[in-house]
């Protein structure tokens, strides 16, 4: 809510631009925030007509729009920095020394990965939090395939946005309608929700693999 509040439109889009454009963007909110942002978007929407002198006419559907078309161009041209970004230093990363951190075989293992599901895990990583930052990276550190990337990148970023606002807009306009409940009064509730969903899939992948691991093979 601070973000949306106190730092309008543009700073919504620098951090979901910069959730993947930028190595240290793997902290920001993501999904809450998109959330938190429909339950919000007629502010939004105020805000951005307002700052760019355009007022006229409007309406919800174009205020959805406008909202989900840029929002979603943010996060597109964020996984393209990200994707470049890796595939500037990829080249260089397979001639690392192997270290306690870095193994040549991790490269190979995620080439072989993304050549068979790397459509899949760029659609798929925008709703992972932490995943979202680092998996276009890595799909340029592998080299997968600029036109495929750039194609499931831009499917990946519209479904998400589009998924956040919508939920966060509809939602909050239901329950207040039929129960005269408040979403924008109880954000913190709706913020732990979900960030407990998005990040429940990673660590139950996370706790499983270290079960597998710390079993002893069987005979």
């Amino acid at each position: 809510m601070f973000y949306i509040v106190y730092g309008g439109f543009f700073l919504l889009l620098f951090i979901v631009f910069a959730e993947t454009g930028l190595f240290v963007g793997f902290f920001l909110p993501g999904d809450s925030l998109l959330f938190v942002a429909g339950i919000y978007s007629a502010n939004l929407a105020n805000d951005l007509f307002r700052k760019i002198g355009m007022g006229g006419v409007r309406n919800e559907a174009l205020d959805l729009f406008v909202l989900i078309a840029l929002i979603s161009l943010a996060g597109i041209l964020g996984n393209t920095i990200g994707y470049w970004t890796g595939k500037k230093i990829g080249p260089t990363m397979f001639h690392w020394r192997d270290r306690f951190l870095f193994k040549k075989k991790y490269l190979y293992d995620a080439h072989d990965f993304y050549e068979k599901h790397g459509g899949g895990a760029i659609v798929f990583a925008r709703f992972l939090p932490i995943i979202r930052t680092f998996a276009p990276i890595v799909a340029g550190i592998v080299d997968m395939d600029k036109k495929k990337f750039s194609f499931f990148n831009m499917i990946g970023c519209v479904a998400w946005v589009f998924s956040m606002i919508i939920a966060g807009h509809f939602l909050q306009k239901w329950i207040f309608t039929q129960f005269n409940f408040d979403l924008k009064k109880h954000l913190e509730l709706i913020v732990l929700g979900i960030v407990i969903v998005t990040t429940a899939p990673v660590l139950i992948k996370l706790l499983s693999g270290k079960k597998k691991v710390s079993q002893p093979p069987t005979n």
